[in-house]
């Protein structure tokens, strides 16, 4: 197992055997470093316990087939169709149905790669893709390493190109590496930057370009919160430049808060590449009454456009604001983009230099201090003292973890411990290096950073949910953003 997994390994059998609970276990493990979405579970419950979702047909119990059962395949294209905005009704038959994104990961590699072959992909990434593609086959990633600092041409922190990719590619092959695939995350994770439909249309004419399949994760396509952004399926698209080689995954995790469920789906047009999948998805089945829970929840197009969409979106809208507003309070510069569960946070001036062995030694200084965070090494990127911090929490939890946050820091001699506390806005306020400009459609520049407003009452997040407790906070950590 390599580093970059077991970093994540590492923190999350820590929190498991310490997880921090109000009542229980107040001084256990915050965790603000795995991406679930944990904003939505009284809706959920409340939607799962009805009567629709209680059947128990007979073939529920039988085995079915391996792509999944005909009545979830036909729903989800039915659901993508819709939500996806696809030109022309997608097709069952192009849906393959396994038990969570990692498991479509790994059986993807195994169908378009030898052993020895390669993925491309930029960097920082989800770094659990790394051993998700080594699983069956040995497939191995070729880095496209991107910039934290704008320059040479780039109008914002980490920019993907063509020229990058391309210039990646040539190494490659310089090094005797046989590249057969490229993978894509829009919205990414974890930088949360979201690709307008001419990039992804110039990153798909670049995988035609090289004879390369293009794994296109779209899986928080709809856990973008921010009005003024707008994300666009390439299932959208009128044209794809190879449709051959396009494969679209998406699941019921990040958008339907419901990780537990273990839904992945893949869409795609190549029936060798359906048929070579559905070889290995027996290994990766989900349970019959599961698969009927799932085809309710994405039938009910009612409760998800009219509740479930806009509570989420408002409520993960209110925790984004609060974290944010609380890293400026403690002087640490972030991504400003609205997708995803995460804010990809600068912690760069609180190493003790400028390496990987410094950064781990934060993290762990973090552990200590009971928040688990997932550092940027994890992702492979490529300038130490990044950090990926989960905001889709409870307000009392995402409080407390700031708090915790912030006397790590101040142990380190890294913070004011005043200012964000007393609403002191030039205690250490600030943004990154792309906020300076005005921004645009939610992926690079997209709008001013907005001013600190004066503090709001108390019950500031009653407004946007009960699940948000309405009884007063204690003193914040930053003054409350504007809802």
């Amino acid at each position: 197992m390599c580093r970059q997994q077991s970093i994540l390994q590492e923190g999350f059998l820590l929190y498991q055997n310490d997880k921090h609970h109000f009542t229980r276990n107040h001084n256990g493990i915050i965790n603000m470093g795995t991406s679930e979405n944990k904003l939505c579970y009284d809706l959920l419950s409340k939607r799962l316990m009805q009567a629709d979702m209680l059947h128990m047909d007979p073939a529920l119990l039988e085995y079915p087939d391996w792509k999944g059962h005909s009545f979830l395949r036909e729903e989800v294209a039915s659901f993508l169709t819709e939500y996806c905005k696809a030109p022309s009704p997608l097709e069952a038959e192009n849906v393959v149905v396994m038990n969570g994104c990692s498991s479509l990961f790994s059986s993807i590699a195994a169908v378009t790669c030898d052993p020895g072959d390669a993925i491309l992909v930029p960097t920082p990434f989800y770094g659990a893709i790394r051993e998700d593609v080594a699983l069956y086959s040995g497939v191995r990633l070729v880095h496209t390493h991107l910039d934290c600092q704008p320059g040479g041409g780039d109008d914002r922190p980490f920019l993907l190109t063509v020229e990058k990719l391309e210039k990646s590619m040539e190494q490659a092959k310089a090094e005797g590496v046989r590249v057969r695939a490229v993978i894509f995350v829009n919205p990414h994770n974890p930088l949360g930057e979201i690709y307008s439909a001419e990039e992804m249309t110039a990153f798909l004419e670049f995988a035609k370009r090289n004879e390369l399949h293009a794994i296109v994760d779209e899986v928080y396509m709809l856990s973008v919160f921010d009005e003024s952004a707008s994300f666009q399926s390439v299932l959208s698209f009128d044209r794809l430049p190879d449709v051959q080689r396009t494969h679209v995954m998406w699941g019921m995790s990040k958008d339907f808060a419901a990780a537990g469920l273990r839904m992945g789906v893949v869409y795609s047009q190549n029936q060798d590449f359906v048929l070579a999948l559905a070889q290995l998805a027996f290994c990766h089945g989900i349970p019959g009454p599961s698969q009927h829970q799932v085809a309710q929840l994405l039938r009910d197009r009612d409760w998800v456009s009219r509740e479930f969409l806009p509570q989420n979106r408002a409520r993960m809208e209110a925790a984004h604001r609060y974290v944010s507003g609380a890293l400026r309070g403690l002087g640490i510069p972030y991504l400003h983009r609205s997708s995803g569960f995460y804010i990809w946070a600068d912690f760069r001036k609180a190493l003790s230099e400028q390496s990987f062995l410094a950064e781990r030694k934060l993290w762990q200084c973090f552990i200590r201090h009971k928040v688990l965070v997932s550092p940027g090494e994890a992702f492979s990127c490529a300038t130490p003292g990044w950090f990926r911090i989960i905001f889709t929490d409870q307000e009392e939890r995402l409080q407390l973890g700031m708090q915790r946050l912030r006397k790590a820091l101040e142990e380190l001699g890294r913070v004011s411990g005043q200012g964000a506390e007393n609403g002191d806005e030039k205690a250490g306020l600030q943004s990154t290096a792309d906020e300076a400009e005005p921004k645009r459609d939610g992926h690079g520049p997209l709008r001013p950073p907005p001013p600190s407003p004066p503090a709001l009452p108390p019950h500031w997040l009653m407004r946007i949910s009960s699940h948000w407790t309405s009884r007063p906070l204690s003193p914040p950590l930053a003054p409350p953003w504007t809802l």
